[in-house]
């Protein structure tokens, strides 16, 4: 939900939401004091006492009473003064906060106040032969009473009046009460609903932008792995979302940034243990040339021989440094063109054979390839391919006949190439790393193993700039297969 919709949501229950509420509890409330009412005063009006006509609803108050007494006076005013008529009728009446009297020729004949009235009966004196309004009169100030008046004529020709008394005084104070009631039920409801509301914005809203502002402080500090979870679909809920997002790309950054200070540490280090073995070497022969031990013309071309090619590891290790730092930055300088795959790989083993064959290294080579086979390459990468292949085998051989094959293959529309060795191997496990950066199958390096183990990641490298693809086979103690193949070049007729 969106945070707009949200507002309007919030603004729609600020308005709405309380005047419904209010309005059916005043409703239930209403109609639970009212029955109370008629319960206990037997009529329909009493609302009005709060909300209307207050003098109307004290005559509906002891309305079917006036109406029995009325009667009664109609037929036989008498009959109201004998015995047990005026005492039923008081009863009811006192059911209502209200009690009966009769006078006769100025006199009170009967009084149900049951209490000391002396100021209403001098008010109701004084409106003697006065108009009364329809219904009744209100008398305020001391009494605080509501009076209905009937006059009549007794059988004797005295004339009476019969007073309908209601204490105005005691059933207010109820009503009172109920509009009391409602305005506490009301205060509560909205309350309760204020507090719902800041609830409800205080965990949508609120709350997501709390744990925001501890998420930034976390990054703030360095913490980068304080992970803020929220899957609101809300404005505040995406923003959470791209900061989670902006705190995970900084997390693989700075992870990125210490591996990369890693690898380069490691590289520095394994360059300066490998340059410094042939360094030692150098100096050693040289010495010996220095102080006479090569005596013999042979003694001495086999120092020099040594000496070349150790300057020729050191020459090899600066190249590698050198190709690594423009892998790095996506720099390699290639130059593709049309190579002849039979041609190019009769020369370069050819060349390669030569080297080995220096190093007691057996070199057996198949090329089943046709003549006319063309594929696009470096063919100076290329060849550093073959040579970083072929170097990592003779680091590794451990056999006493040593030897490595060169199969060179067609398979459709790819050649590919096969360059086994009988070294030491690599075991299953570890065959998917060897072409990590910096990765050594051998993690006790030595000096006669070093290397700065950046060659294979070098050839996966060509291989995937040149769209091939790299995978090696092989077993601990049997040897290792390294495979490539290359796109064939094929000529588009044209229409």
């Amino acid at each position: 939900m969106k945070l707009t919709t949200k507002l309007m949501i919030a603004f729609m229950i600020i308005i709405i939401v309380p005047v419904i509420v209010v309005y059916v509890c005043m409703g239930v409330l209403q109609r639970y004091q009212v029955k109370t009412f008629q319960n206990a005063y037997q009529t329909e009006s009493i609302f009005e006492m709060f909300v209307g006509n207050s003098v109307q609803a004290l005559d509906s108050l002891t309305g079917k009473i006036q109406e029995e007494i009325w009667q009664i006076l109609d037929k036989d005013a008498d009959g109201l003064l004998r015995a047990g008529t005026a005492e039923r009728l008081n009863g009811q009446l006192n059911e209502m906060e209200s009690f009966l009297m009769i006078r006769k020729g100025g006199k009170m004949v009967y009084d149900g106040s049951a209490g000391d009235l002396s100021a209403l009966e001098s008010e109701l004196l004084a409106l003697e032969g006065g108009d009364f309004a329809e219904g009744g009169i209100y008398l305020a100030g001391e009494t605080n009473c509501f009076v209905k008046r009937q006059d009549i004529y007794f059988s004797d020709y005295e004339i009476g009046t019969v007073f309908i008394v209601t204490r105005a005084g005691l059933l207010l104070p109820q009503v009172k009460q109920l509009a009391g009631s409602m305005v506490i039920v009301v205060g509560a409801l909205l309350v309760l609903v204020a507090f719902c509301l800041t609830m409800w914005i205080y965990y949508t809203m609120l709350q997501p932008i709390g744990e925001l502002q501890k998420a930034t402080k976390a990054i703030k500090d360095g913490n980068l792995d304080y992970q803020l979870d929220l899957d609101d679909k809300d404005e505040i809920g995406q923003l959470c979302s791209s900061f989670e997002e902006m705190r995970r790309r900084l997390k693989e950054s700075q992870e990125e940034k210490l591996q990369y200070e890693r690898e380069n540490k490691e590289l520095i280090s394994n360059i300066s243990h490998d340059l410094k073995t042939p360094i030692t070497t150098i100096k050693g022969y040289v010495e010996g040339i220095m102080d006479g031990v090569a005596s013999s013309p042979e003694m001495l071309e086999k120092y020099m021989k040594t000496i070349y090619s150790k300057a020729n590891d050191m020459d090899r290790l600066i190249d590698e440094l050198t190709f690594y730092s423009k892998i790095d930055t996506n720099k390699i300088p290639y130059t593709f063109a049309k190579i002849n795959v039979k041609e190019y790989f009769d020369d370069c083993i050819e060349e390669i054979g030569l080297d080995l064959d220096t190093q007691n290294i057996r070199v057996n080579y198949k090329n089943s390839v046709d003549a006319q086979t063309v594929i696009i390459a470096d063919a100076e990468q290329l060849k550093r391919v073959v040579n970083n292949i072929v170097g990592n085998s003779v680091k590794y051989m451990d056999k006493q006949t040593k030897v490595i094959h060169f199969d060179i293959q067609d398979v459709g529309d790819f050649i590919q190439v096969n360059i086994e060795d009988n070294g030491r191997g690599v075991s299953v496990k570890e065959l998917p790393k060897i072409f990590e950066r910096f990765y050594r199958a051998d993690s006790s390096r030595n000096s006669s193993k070093g290397g700065s183990g950046i060659g294979l990641s070098i050839v996966k490298k060509i291989i995937q700039d040149h769209g091939g693809q790299i995978w090696a086979t092989g077993t601990m103690g049997h040897g290792l297969t390294m495979h490539f193949v290359l796109r064939k070049y094929q000529e588009v007729p044209n229409e």
